[in-house]
């Protein structure tokens, strides 16, 4: 999957619990030849462990990916929300206030899943949802180190 690192034994999702982590790799392999599979694991493992950011990830990636886009705004809904709840933020983002600097964990979590719940908008269709969302990045994150220029660009270039 893009954007985690990946080794000779699989991809490093961070601290997981084995089995979790045993889910998101077989899913990763089975994303190439059999979605409905990837999902399923993915999905089994997500009930396994409702805490683990980096399954929330997988899902919306893949559903973002294969244009099921209700589906990829729910799960980064759901993976921002918990992002936020480990982090100790207000669960609404547009309450989110600036960290400096831009926090590691959940909170830089919280904000790479906003970035791509703003993409997920604009595939949609919906440019103001996604664009009340990309304003409030460049506040909470004025660098763009969680990568929100990028889709900020694709907004603008609407």
């Amino acid at each position: 999957m893009a954007g985690a690192l990946a080794d000779s034994d699989g991809i490093d999702f961070g601290p997981l619990p084995d089995a979790v982590d045993a889910l998101l790799q077989e899913g990763v392999v089975a994303y190439r030849n059999d979605k409905p599979a990837a999902d399923r694991m993915f999905r089994q493992a997500l009930e396994a462990a409702p805490d683990s950011l980096p399954v929330y990830y997988c899902l919306y990636k893949i559903h973002t990916y294969q244009g099921s886009l209700d589906e990829a705004r729910t799960i980064a809904e759901r993976g921002t929300r918990e992002a936020a709840r480990q982090a100790g933020w207000p669960e609404a983002w547009c309450m989110w206030t600036p960290q400096v600097p831009v926090p590691d964990g959940a909170g830089r979590f919280a904000l790479y899943t906003l970035k791509a719940l703003a993409f997920i908008y604009l595939r949609r269709g919906e440019g103001e949802r996604a664009r009340a969302i990309l304003e409030h990045l460049a506040t909470l994150d004025p660098a763009g180190t969680v990568g929100w220029p990028v889709i900020a660009d694709l907004a603008n270039g609407l």
